[in-house]
């Protein structure tokens, strides 16, 4: 890491009250795309947890007191740091969690852009007042911020899913704690040295950084003084934290896993599905929780799209991030390539036809190829689970009811897809399919401005949008009466 233009953004210690906190025992981050140590990082202690939850309780009192316009300004100047260091950001990114510079530096814009959002957005919380519903009386609802927020967040976005989080919190007047992956602390840990050069002031965004993520999970959800604990992970973990909260009644919000289905009937722009389909499912070498996962094609139009999309595959480039020409990367280890292997291997015991890329062995390295499986029957393990890496799989379908009902056929309930000409099945379609979010036409469908978040086993609660800031206020109904003379 000698090559960052700004060193003083690698950190090796959790960022507790304004400060960098060194502790005995060190933990290893990974570069992996070749399994090298690139930091050595302090394990946070318990006794450091609860005292960046002290401080922060603390620090949040003060901090709601300020104007949103002031917490807007504050926030702005970190979004300014952010975008002025975000060659290092990227880089940083790219050597601990493996995606590609472009794709790291589309992350630090993406990332960015919630904080520049929620500071203006943060302006605009209303109140109401409703009068002579009773004779002599008015009723006034006033918002304020919930408290202290505890957050954990995963490893494929380790700017993005802080700074979505993060933003919305502060700019609500709430301020926050928040564990990053073990893998990629390093792109929090200077998202902090970011926000303590901005002016946050101390106590209002701290970072703790280990890997026993068990008992530092346990920590935040059954603290006291943490009012509102929000995760971004699988949905198993997701449910047991959420129990963990149940015995304070903390305030939750979770986005857990997705096992999206992309739909293209046979009125689509086929050649506009196969570009957004190739964009959507390899970025970040197919580990983000929207990840197209289960492709249906409608039989009229499967054999031309099949043959379109083999053609776009074969001319990515794939290597490590860091390489200019390189357009996908690695996993973020070697065990989710075996993972994505074993889900491969399984399809094609089950019936599917490997009709591009492919392994013969399990792979020795974090680096899985791009892989097509056709015919691949509804039902089977690969339809059910979430993929998380390059792995396309094909299904055909012939009719509208048909492909609904197996596109709802998960426990997830994330984002999902459709592409078609037809606007009256838009409306059928987008009304039936049980997803938080769907793209029509369109597979970009994360962006600040619209809401993030899923149904059934995918979670609950916003991020972005209007609505991301519900989860970090509190609602107040003032009942109030007049006496005449």
């Amino acid at each position: 890491m000698n090559d960052l233009k700004s060193p003083a953004l690698l950190k090796s210690c959790s960022f507790i009250n304004g400060q960098w906190q060194e502790a005995l025992d060190k933990f290893d981050v990974y570069n992996p795309a070749n399994n090298e140590v690139i930091a050595q990082i302090s394990e946070v202690s318990a006794e450091q947890i609860d005292n960046a939850i002290e401080a922060a309780s603390v620090a949040q009192k003060k901090w709601q007191q300020k104007t949103s316009f002031q917490r807007a300004e504050i926030l702005q100047n970190w979004s300014a740091l952010i975008d002025q260091h975000q060659d290092d950001l990227a880089l940083i990114m790219t050597r601990e969690q493996g995606k590609t510079l472009p794709d790291a530096k589309g992350e630090i814009i993406y990332g960015k852009g919630f904080i520049d959002w929620f500071a203006e957005e943060a302006k605009r919380i209303y109140s109401d007042t409703t009068s002579n519903h009773i004779e002599h009386k008015s009723v006034q609802t006033i918002k304020q911020p919930i408290g202290v927020v505890g957050a954990i967040t995963p490893w494929n976005f380790p700017n993005a899913m802080i700074t979505r989080k993060a933003a919305a919190a502060l700019a609500a007047g709430c301020s926050f704690v928040v564990k990053p992956a073990s893998e990629t602390p390093l792109s929090a840990l200077a998202l902090a040295e970011l926000a303590r050069q901005a002016g946050i002031p101390d106590g209002v965004f701290n970072v703790i950084v280990g890997t026993n993520s068990q008992k530092i999970g346990e920590q935040l959800t059954t603290h006291k003084k943490i009012n509102k604990f929000t995760f971004t992970g699988s949905t198993k973990v997701g449910k047991l934290l959420n129990k963990q909260c149940a015995n304070s009644i903390k305030k939750v919000s979770l986005e857990l896993g997705g096992n999206a289905p992309f739909i293209v009937f046979d009125d689509a722009n086929i050649e506009h599905a196969v570009d957004a389909l190739v964009a959507a499912k390899l970025r970040n070498c197919g580990q983000t929780c929207i990840s197209p996962n289960r492709v249906y094609l409608q039989h009229n139009i499967a054999s031309t799209f099949k043959t379109k999309l083999v053609a776009a595959l074969k001319q990515i480039k794939q290597g490590n991030g860091e390489c200019q020409d390189s357009q996908i990367a690695c996993l973020i280890h070697k065990k989710a390539a075996e993972k994505v292997h074993q889900l491969a291997e399984s399809a094609i015991k089950n019936g599917g036809k490997l009709i591009h890329g492919g392994l013969t062995k399990s792979p020795d390295s974090s680096f899985y190829p791009i892989t097509v499986i056709d015919e691949v029957p509804h039902g089977i393990d690969i339809t059910q689970c979430e993929i998380f890496g390059p792995l396309f799989t094909l299904i055909t379908f012939n009719e509208e009811r048909e492909v609904i009902d197996q596109a709802n056929d998960t426990e997830f309930g994330l984002a999902s897809y459709i592409f078609t000409e037809n606007a009256n099945r838009v409306y059928r379609v987008t009304t039936a399919l049980e997803y938080g979010m769907i793209g029509v036409n369109d597979s970009a469908i994360s962006h600040p401005i619209a809401p993030f978040g899923g149904i059934k086993h995918s979670g609950f609660g916003k991020e972005g949008s209007k609505y991301g800031l519900d989860d970090y206020l509190i609602i107040k109904a003032v009942t109030q009466k007049f006496y005449h003379q």
